[in-house]
């Protein structure tokens, strides 16, 4: 295969010699596009002898050829690593003012970018959205390990290992050849927490950004699904801007349930990512609640509907498969996979994915990782890592589920 590996000026640069070298063991030619940042911290003479090929920076090099449409039609792969906030910015913009963004231009192959920066570049909202821009387009973006970065500086905005930014790479070179597994399909994603208010100001909800279902409808486009995202509190910039996703934004349980109802109808898969309220106040005031004296009232409660148990039991499509996730804690009564093959024999979905959560895992911009149950309990996929690596897990096993029907009916 050919893959293009840019690299920018970040100090992490000198790892992506790692990265090339491991990918040139993997019998794969790599040509290397640089900043003229980049080069300040590793010279050309380093990346021309690893990787073999001539180096450049700006399309007025070898201008005959036209290089940086070259480079983008020849290629299989682009990795960029590390991938800085100013990358970042310049792709999600579509900025092109030297060889490696113009590139980033021209390309109709799989794309993946290694961000790293220091933490407080990572998290700042333009960052944040130029990301969700980038992911929404089908452009793959790692999430950045968390640990010690320039100086004493530590936390999350570290260039992830050479050999897991390798091992992404390879695995969407393996998902381009195959192909777009689930295109012609039509699926419905829920996404997000749902709030039920007390009054103007307050509600009840739950610590869920959405950030799972939004990559499970990333990862849904990209394999050729039509995709409705039914988004529940979903923060703005991470909603996805693709052509291929529809996106309804809901608060409530009540309005996701009739939401993804209604898009389910016509839906071959049906994802039940959103975190939903297990309970509704009773009654909802009109005007802010004010603190007395005699303390808070007690709030009554009402149970919710189980979506999950209803669409598995109503299918609201012949031979739809119907997907659930359980965010689930161990206890005394049972560890998180006791609890979660209980809960799959009880709901009746397809497939049930899973996953414990807590400080620093499952919710919000951290790393997950799930066990994917059948109707039974038994375990018949697993993902880990990055939100988008739980999401291509849970479709792999969606899609082994659809071809499988597809073979007993013919």
């Amino acid at each position: 295969m050919r893959i293009v590996l840019g690299v920018t000026g970040g100090i992490a640069a000198y790892k992506a010699a790692l990265v090339l070298r491991l990918l040139k063991e993997a019998g794969h030619r790599v040509r290397v596009v640089p900043t003229e940042s980049a080069l300040r911290m590793v010279g050309r003479p380093t990346w021309e002898a690893l990787s073999g090929e001539p180096v450049r920076t700006s399309v007025f090099d070898d201008a005959e050829h036209v290089d940086h449409v070259a480079l983008g039609r020849g290629a299989d792969l682009v990795i960029v690593a590390p991938a800085t906030a100013n990358l970042l910015a310049k792709a999600a913009t579509g900025l092109a003012d030297d060889l490696l963004s113009t590139t980033l231009l021209t390309v109709t192959c799989p794309v993946l970018l290694a961000p790293a920066m220091h933490t407080e570049m990572w998290l700042h909202p333009a960052t944040q959205a130029n990301v969700a821009t980038l992911r929404g387009r089908g452009v793959h973006v790692l999430d950045p390990d968390s640990g010690r970065l320039t100086g004493a500086d530590s936390g999350p905005g570290r260039l992830p290992e050479p050999a897991a930014i390798v091992a992404a790479a390879l695995a969407l070179l393996d998902d381009d050849v195959t192909g777009q597994d689930l295109a012609g399909r039509s699926v419905v994603v829920s996404a997000g927490g749902t709030r039920e208010p007390l009054d103007p100001v307050r509600f009840l909800g739950n610590r869920s950004s959405g950030r799972q279902g939004v990559a499970l409808a990333h990862a849904a486009a990209r394999r050729g699904a039509t995709v409705t995202l039914v988004a529940a509190n979903v923060d703005d910039a991470l909603l996805p801007d693709h052509p291929a996703v529809d996106v309804r934004q809901v608060e409530t349980t009540l309005e996701l349930r009739d939401a993804v109802r209604e898009a389910g109808s016509a839906a071959d898969v049906v994802v039940m990512a959103a975190a939903v309220a297990d309970f509704r106040p009773a009654t909802t005031t009109t005007h802010k609640i004010k603190k007395t004296s005699s303390g808070p009232a007690p709030i009554e409660l009402e149970t919710n509907p189980d979506i999950l148990a209803e669409l598995a039991a109503d299918r609201l499509r012949d031979g739809q498969v119907v997907v659930g996730f359980a965010a689930e804690t161990g206890d005394e009564t049972g560890d998180v996979l006791t609890h979660g093959r209980a809960k799959a024999r009880r709901k009746g979905a397809d497939l049930l994915a899973v996953n414990e959560v807590g400080v620093g895992r499952g919710f919000g911009d951290v790393p997950n990782e799930v066990t994917i149950l059948d109707a039974e309990g038994s375990v018949v996929g697993r993902g880990s890592g990055s939100k988008d690596d739980v999401a291509d897990a849970v479709w792999d096993a969606v899609a082994a589920r659809l071809r499988a029907a597809t073979t007993i009916e013919r």
